[in-house]
């Protein structure tokens, strides 16, 4: 019972931080087109990224999808925390840290996620095997 509970508080942290970054994204906000011109992937891959994170975040939310939710989230998440250690920087335009720490935070989360569902994508999994 307890493992539904922790579920669902990661499964809402990782859906939120995920969910509130869509504004930026999708608005073309200063801080998220410099992101992107300096990954030289603007505009599509704030957009791409933007899209990508709205399903993990829907799927994170049914119970049933979380697990999937959750290995997207650590896909889109981990291309984050890697942009931000080679090429952004920790610090971004002032932000103390601010968007580097959420992605840990979403990362974690949904690594914690997935590891609560495991059987479930166990069960996916044997579907392909022979």
């Amino acid at each position: 019972m307890k493992t539904n509970y922790v579920s669902l508080a990661l499964r809402l942290i990782a859906a939120f931080i995920l969910g509130q970054t869509l504004f930026f994204k999708f608005n073309a906000a200063e801080e998220s087109v410099y992101i992107f011109e300096k990954l030289g992937a603007e505009p599509w891959g704030r957009i791409g990224s933007g899209v990508a994170e709205l399903v993990c975040a829907i799927l994170l939310l049914i119970p049933r999808t979380a697990w999937l939710g959750a290995l997207g989230a650590l896909g889109v998440i981990s291309g984050a925390i890697l942009s931000h250690l080679f090429v952004l920087g920790i610090d971004v335009k002032g932000d103390g840290g601010l968007l580097f720490g959420l992605a840990v935070v979403v990362f974690v989360c949904s690594a914690g996620v997935l590891w609560i569902h495991k059987a479930d994508l166990t069960a996916f999994l044997a579907r392909f095997r022979n």
